[in-house]
């Protein structure tokens, strides 16, 4: 388990357990803060102290890696994990060009030193100052809490009034910080992971543009290098997406935060301060408690907590309730007082302070008071936009007129479903498509709806249905494959679960997964991508039924569900599994990853990365895509979280606004180490050239030992998708015929449906 996601709700309660997560995210900044320092230092002395390079260089690798990123939540994407390993691979590797002591620094103070020294002062050095603030409100607020619960109750009601409205300010003062430092954190926490992570790629190339052995060292390192560009920015691009749903909801908490106070049906929890009486002349003291009551069994669990202490944790004590009283001030010189009767200790009676005086009724309710009080236990989802969408008959026909109309239209269309159409032309056309009334809206031939409009009304009519299209009931079922597993365990997780679906939902459901299934396999000419139509379809067709932090930081796993969905609606739609697992998630085990089809790369050094040859282009500049190769959008399309590949990931935000996540990825254009590869062990296959009649007897001596193995054959354990027209794609099962050993290390040839190709050897096993 990583770090545990900080709840803006928990804000307002301020608890042990809240704050402890606070000091480990803390720590785990301080730890970032204390490794770019390090880093930055070892720099220094790669540029100054040329003489010791070998040292420095050395010093370097261990310090990347020993160096591991935390992450919050309980699962990471897989790009997440290549980002994670990457600085092992980068340590790896420079042990390998330890022994070359070769000048190779250049240019480092543009390329690492700067990025990473800004981001450690303009990010790090933020949040150390934020932490400063929070502390100091923390201090102000508790302090002027306890002045407040001493003052007699019988000074004159202004007097009171006028402490209390104090109190309260600072009250808010102080959990607005709290949430603003929250937040902090948590974003950098995020951050950091690209931050950090970018500036080393571009290092890579300063110190290889300069080494004698450069071109050959980037054919080599180049799989690596564009699988590690595509994840940091599907990270990147998830990143932005969880920040945008995070402010969304922090704003909301800020706007009413007593709808977001948690509660719980079985228990509630909070301080009370608790009087403890000594013996005399000594009187009594009030001693402050985070206290939980466990309303079925009636046991208070009272634990000391002083956030002045440095945050220490006393014992617990548990005492069993027979009964609650509220503590006049006639009685007692303090307001909001309850007088509880306690069980196991008869004839003794404790007196606690509730904070106010809706704590003090809250507190009443659930320890059997007979003041009455209602707060809000949750968040429901309202019809967006007053749109009065239904998944009944009517629906299913909007659906399939605007599936038609798109593909007969707008396949072809730049960012399609990406480009959003204008708001109240989008809301007009799905409120006339809804009314059954209204039966001559003609959307494959009228020139009134353009396409984007057409989309983004599918789009806000999927959203604004009553429950999600893949329900909330199921949302969690369908989120735990995709958080782990081989390939073919989460496709027969996904597939198990669209089948517990109501038939109407499973219906139309498996016709959007076959219609943008078209959509991407045109995604050379759209740019629409499997991953890129999973971050747009990801948060509308399934999303949970509270809103948390915990949950934005599962959207990238929507995306990932919806990806394989996609690309395995044939199917998944098609008939119902013949058994299902007992839980959807199987053993985690990994496919092979892209960069390791190189297996003889560990041994070999780094590559060339630019970062400036980084074209990452985003929705609002769609028009400008043509200018990328054939080679690269298919790459793109190519990258697929689904099959243990790359995938890109952010929530998608509402019509009113243009969605800026990348629709495509063009990458600096590397050597084809593959294809060239592919060519050499061509030429070397036993076939004679034209203009060697003369050497049949060599030829026929070649042949023979191929002869002598192609009846070898091989099945593939893992799908993979060819980069190259050298390679071949396959699914896994896959038989490959005329199996031999390429040239090129890591790699074998074969035959696959009449086709001659590369296969990565650590991708097959031999039958």
């Amino acid at each position: 388990m990583g770090l545990h996601p900080l709840e803006f709700s928990e804000c307002y309660l301020d608890s042990p357990s809240f704050r402890e997560k606070i000091k480990a995210h803390e720590a785990e900044l301080d730890k970032t803060n204390r490794f770019i320092k390090e880093l930055y230092k070892d720099g220094k002395n790669l540029i100054n102290a040329t003489k010791q390079l070998g040292m420095a260089q050395r010093k370097f690798a261990q310090c990347l890696g020993e160096f591991q990123f935390e992450y919050i939540g309980d699962a990471k994407t897989d790009d997440e994990k290549c980002i994670d390993e990457s600085l092992q691979e980068f340590s790896s590797f420079l042990k390998n060009l330890e022994d070359q002591r070769e000048l190779m620094m250049r240019n480092i103070t543009e390329t690492l030193m700067k990025p990473l020294e800004k981001f450690r002062k303009d990010h790090l050095g933020t949040v150390r100052a934020e932490r400063k603030k929070y502390e100091k409100e923390t201090e102000k607020y508790y302090s002027s809490l306890e002045k407040l619960l001493n003052m007699s109750a019988k000074k004159k009601e202004p007097q009171l009034q006028e402490a209390d409205c104090q109190v309260e300010t600072m009250r808010q003062h102080f959990q607005e910080e709290s949430l603003d430092y929250v937040c902090k954190l948590q974003e950098i926490q995020e951050r950091k992971k690209f931050e950090c992570v970018e500036p080393m790629l571009a290092f890579f190339q300063t110190v290889f543009t300069f080494y004698h052995q450069g071109f050959e060292l980037a054919k080599d390192f180049d799989h690596y290098k564009r699988a590690l560009q595509i994840n940091i920015q599907n990270t990147r691009s998830r990143f932005e997406g969880a920040r945008s749903e995070v402010y969304e909801l922090m704003k909301r908490i800020k706007d009413t935060p007593q709808e977001y106070r948690q509660t719980s049906s079985i228990s509630c929890e909070g301080y009370l301060y608790v009087q403890e009486k000594r013996p005399p002349p000594f009187g009594s003291s009030w001693v402050k408690r985070y206290s939980t009551f466990v309303k079925e069994q009636k046991i208070l669990h009272m634990v000391t907590f002083d956030h002045r202490s440095g945050g220490k944790i006393g014992e617990t004590e548990s005492v069993t309730l027979k009964s609650c009283v509220r503590k006049t001030t006639d009685m007692l010189d303090r307001r909001f007082c309850l007088e509880l009767d306690i069980t196991d200790r008869p004839g003794t009676v404790l007196t606690v302070q509730a904070l106010s005086e809706d704590d003090h009724k809250f507190w009443m309710q659930a320890m059997g008071g007979k003041e009455p009080i209602g707060h809000y236990l949750g968040r429901t989802w309202t019809k967006e936009r007053g749109i009065d969408a239904q998944l009944d008959d009517v629906g299913l026909s909007l659906v399939k007129n605007s599936i038609s109309a798109i593909e007969t239209r707008g396949i072809n269309d730049q960012g399609l479903y990406r480009v959003v159409g204008v708001s109240s032309k989008v809301q007009k056309l799905l409120s006339l498509m809804i009314d059954e009334k209204s039966n001559d809206v003609d959307l494959s031939t009228s020139e009134d709806w353009d396409v984007k409009t057409i989309t983004s009304a599918l789009k806000l009519y999927l959203r604004s249905l009553p429950e999600p299209l893949m329900t909330y009931g199921l949302y969690k079922e369908f989120i735990s494959p995709a958080k782990g597993g081989s390939p073919e365990s989460r496709i027969q997780g996904v597939h198990c679960l669209v089948h517990k679906l109501p038939e109407r939902n499973r219906q139309v459901l498996g016709l959007l997964m076959k219609h943008l299934a078209n959509v991407a396999a045109h995604s050379k000419q759209n740019l629409m991508t499997v991953a890129n139509l999973g971050v747009v379809f990801g948060p509308t067709l399934m999303r949970p039924q509270e809103e948390t932090v915990a949950a934005i930081m599962d959207l990238k796993f929507q995306n990932i569900v919806v990806e394989i969905l996609i690309e395995h609606h044939e199917k998944i739609f098609a008939d119902a599994p013949e058994s299902c697992p007992l839980s959807p998630a199987a053993p985690v085990f990994s496919a092979p990853t892209r960069q390791s089809k190189k297996l003889s790369r560990q041994n070999r050094p780094l590559a060339v990365y630019n970062p400036q040859a980084l074209d990452i282009q985003n929705a609002s500049t769609v028009g400008d895509s043509s200018s990328l190769t054939t080679d690269e959008t298919s790459m793109g399309s190519n990258e697929s979280v689904s099959s243990q590949s790359s995938s890109a990931s952010a929530s998608e935000m509402s019509t009113e606004r243009s969605d800026h996540a990348p629709l495509s990825t063009s990458l600096s254009s590397g050597s084809n180490s593959k294809a060239s590869a592919a060519g050499v062990s061509w030429s070397t296959s036993g076939v004679p050239g034209e203009n060697q009649p003369a050497a049949t007897t060599a030829a026929s001596e070649k042949e023979k030992p191929e002869e002598s193995v192609t009846s070898r054959k091989a099945k593939a354990v893992y799908p993979c998708e060819a980069e190259h027209d050298s390679e071949l794609s396959f699914q896994v099962g896959a038989i490959f015929n005329a199996v031999t050993q390429s040239r090129e290390p890591g790699w074998l040839e074969g035959e696959l449906e009449g086709k001659r190709g590369l296969i990565p050897e650590n991708y097959v096993e031999m039958l």
